[in-house]
């Protein structure tokens, strides 16, 4: 009894070591992939593919990520078109590095600005803003891309 449990307990150890001895070589400049990785066959369901081809449509047809803006104006009524113009062009006037939106939700024209990712970055911009615009309020919106920047000096 005591011999088989022994025989067990070596053939699992020496097991667990075999399962350890993939390793990689750094290369230059590509990377290798190991044999055994090359024979993995993966099968799953075709709706699978299907879904994740839908969702990145989906996302391409987005346009932008979630996150948050300032909400500075909404009326409706007659004038309420040019008055939200008016209220984006003065925005812009006062706040040139932000950015301002102008909107039609049935009934109201609205005007959002920033492109904040997170509700921290809405905070300091409505802190900023507060003087000019004290009844802006945070609200969930699909902002543009962050812009990158590179240390690429365009000459």
């Amino acid at each position: 009894m005591k011999f088989s449990i022994v025989g067990v307990l070596f053939f699992l150890l020496s097991w667990h070591v075999c399962a350890q001895e993939i390793s990689s070589k750094p290369s230059s400049g590509t990377p290798e992939t190991h044999p055994l990785l090359q024979q993995i066959d993966i099968r799953q369901d075709a709706r699978i593919d299907s879904l994740l081809q839908n969702h990145i449509q989906a996302n391409k047809r987005r346009e932008g990520t979630d996150g948050f803006r300032l909400e500075i104006f909404f009326r409706s009524g007659m004038r309420a078109r040019e008055e939200a113009m008016n209220v984006k062009t003065e925005f812009l006037r006062k706040y040139p590095e932000e950015t301002a939106y102008m909107s039609f939700q049935s009934p109201d024209f609205k005007v959002r600005v920033g492109d904040c990712r997170t509700k921290s970055e809405a905070l300091k911009l409505k802190a900023k803003i507060r003087k000019d615009y004290p009844n802006a309020f945070m609200v969930p919106d699909i902002i543009q891309f962050p812009k990158l920047y590179t240390d690429i000096k365009q000459q």
